[in-house]
């Protein structure tokens, strides 16, 4: 038996040994932030076609959250490729975050098939630190499969709250969240 898991470690090992090599080489990061979005662009595909019907219920009454211009003004933080905005509602002015500026290609060709949306900019940051994005600023944040990967639930969901407009107009600003829970 210790045989056999002397093995199966040496193997792990063996395996996981160019992840190792490109981590301390100082490569990993890089391949990642650059591979990531090609990866979601396809996985983005097929979730959403699971998700679809709890996406439109979701986010069916973002309107309703407009500010009083009427136009909605929606962040989305941790944007990936723009899988989220075939549900917005006409006219929505969209800003995205995410901390990986190789989304920005996907971003366009998303806003491009979503003429619906008014695109309003892309931000390269972690949506612990939004400083781009100014006070009370925002109607709707809107934050799906991000809070299980962020360094700090706490910090971003401060960011969120010094982003969205001040809750004595009205109607309250909206957070929405979707995470994938077991």
């Amino acid at each position: 038996m210790e045989l056999t898991i002397f093995i199966l470690r040496l193997a792990v090992y063996i395996l996981a040994f160019p992840m190792y090599l490109l981590n301390f080489l100082g490569l990993w990061s890089w391949m990642c932030k650059k591979w990531f979005p090609y990866f979601l662009m396809r996985f983005s595909v097929m979730y959403n076609e699971q998700m679809a019907s709890k996406k439109r219920e979701l986010f069916s009454n973002l309107q309703e959250f407009a500010g009083p211009s009427g136009k909605l003004s929606l962040l989305e933080v941790g944007c990936g490729t723009g899988t989220n905005f075939k549900f917005y509602p006409p006219g929505c002015r969209v800003t995205c975050i995410d901390p990986n500026p190789n989304f920005e290609k996907f971003l366009i060709k998303s806003i491009a098939e979503n003429r619906h949306l008014q695109f309003e900019r892309f931000v390269v940051a972690a949506g612990e630190n939004m400083h781009q994005v100014a006070d009370g600023s925002v109607d709707v944040v809107v934050c799906t499969l991000v809070l299980c990967s962020v360094e700090s639930q706490e910090q971003i969901l401060r960011e969120v709250c010094r982003v969205l407009r001040p809750v004595t107009t009205t109607p309250d600003p909206q957070f929405y969240f979707l995470e994938e829970v077991p």
